[in-house]
């Protein structure tokens, strides 16, 4: 007997509702999160897959609207094949059931094993990732979120020191810099700017390992002492002691983008497919560490670059319908695969003539700058997919056609 599984998870526990090929439910459970309740769901699982044809419970197909869930770790690893459901399709299947808006986990776990049911042809079944592939997409997508949150903090400080010592976004535009730091950690108010020495700036600079750079600093004393427009003195003082905080928040931070930028990197280049990915222009190894995170290692994820494409984004999307038709970019796509992508269409700019010339053939048909490296990243994924399947190093004399290839060579 064909039977499906769906799980509604949440942070306390489970709802489990088992089907069988006629959409009858068989069993409703509400599990425990940690080993007992998956223990109860595989026991289950088991007597309802039983039987005379000899099927044991990992037979069963799972649908679950996650695909990183601890549950989900231990069903794949326990041999259970399991369908991470987008939350917009169980929406729009639950209104299927009925339109009065009513919904419960333990219905929604009864729609998610009915999908499967029904549809499973329709819906792609968890990759076999290895546990290499899922350490280095665990690090790739922290080192990203590091970054994007030292970045917010960032701008937080920009904006304090927009309210009360702009003159300290003269002397440091880019305050990521150990050099602006340093300086305004010393100096974090107008008042304590101004009280500021070349001998003082000198030294702080060497403390952060810039050498003598006298016309630096000119630069930093010029603009910290200059005249500027004050706030009270009780005010300034607040401000400069939230950007102090703030300054050392994104010291840390970036101390600690740069610990996980190391073992990514370490991780990364010990990857099998490693050498494959550093082969293609563009792609250095925090890059190409997040391609491969997003990608996996599963030979069998992607049949074709169309299905590639279509994760990444870079395939446009057509809308037809009566006398109107047009082509428009892929919204529902993997948001991290799509910008690493697009960093990398740009970085082959000036890495590859023929990706140069690619883009500026699209740039003059009358594309924009983002939807010609689109345009572009769509074509390099084609490239590196059949790079990924037949295990073989980029190669620029094969990677463009002959009139791109004889363009980039006139346009040199």
């Amino acid at each position: 007997m064909t039977i499906t599984c769906g799980i509604d998870w949440a942070e306390q526990r489970h709802d489990v509702a088992v089907l069988d090929h006629d959409g009858r439910v068989l069993a409703r459970r509400r599990i425990d999160v940690g080993v007992a309740g998956f223990t109860e769901l595989v026991g289950l699982l088991n007597d309802l897959a039983g039987g005379p044809s000899g099927l044991d419970g990992r037979s069963v197909p799972i649908a679950i609207e996650t695909d990183k869930n601890l549950l989900v770790v231990a069903l794949q690893s326990a041999g259970f094949t399991v369908y991470p459901i987008n939350p917009l399709a169980v929406a729009r299947y639950r209104d299927r059931h009925g339109q009065a808006g009513k919904k419960s986990d333990a219905d929604d776990a009864r729609v998610l094993a009915d999908i499967l049911r029904t549809d499973a042809h329709r819906h792609r079944a968890l990759p076999e990732v290895s546990e290499h592939g899922r350490e280095v997409k665990a690090l790739a997508r922290q080192h990203q979120e590091a970054v994007w949150a030292m970045q917010q903090t960032a701008n937080r400080l920009r904006s304090i020191l927009l309210d009360f010592y702009p003159q300290a976004l003269l002397a440091f535009p880019n305050l990521l810099h150990k050099a602006a730091q340093a300086v305004l950690t010393a100096a974090p108010t107008p008042a304590h700017g101004a009280r500021l020495t070349s001998r003082r700036v000198v030294t702080l600079l060497h403390r952060c390992g810039r050498r003598n750079d006298a016309a630096l600093v000119e630069h930093i004393v010029g603009a910290l002492t200059a005249p500027a427009l004050r706030q009270p003195v009780a005010v300034e003082a607040a401000l400069g002691v939230s950007a102090r905080t703030l300054l050392t928040v994104l010291g840390a931070q970036q101390a600690a983008v740069e610990t996980l930028e190391e073992a990514l990197s370490e991780r990364f280049a010990a990857h099998p497919l490693a050498p494959i990915l550093r082969s293609a222009p563009g792609l250095g190894p925090v890059l190409a560490a997040r391609v491969l995170a997003e990608i996996g290692d599963d030979p069998a994820r992607f049949e074709s670059p169309s299905g590639l494409r279509a994760f990444a984004g870079t395939a446009p999307v057509t809308r037809a319908s009566g006398r109107s038709h047009y082509v428009k970019a892929r919204k529902i796509r993997n948001k991290r695969l799509g910008d690493a992508c697009h960093w990398w269409a740009f970085a082959m700019l000036t890495k590859s003539s023929g990706a140069r010339a690619h883009y500026d053939r699209r740039r003059a048909a009358g594309d924009h700058h983002n939807a010609a490296l689109r345009n572009l990243a769509n074509k390099l994924l084609g490239r590196l997919w059949w790079c990924l399947k037949t295990n073989t190093l980029w190669d620029e004399s094969t990677a463009w056609s002959a009139p791109t290839r004889q363009a980039a060579q006139a346009a040199a």
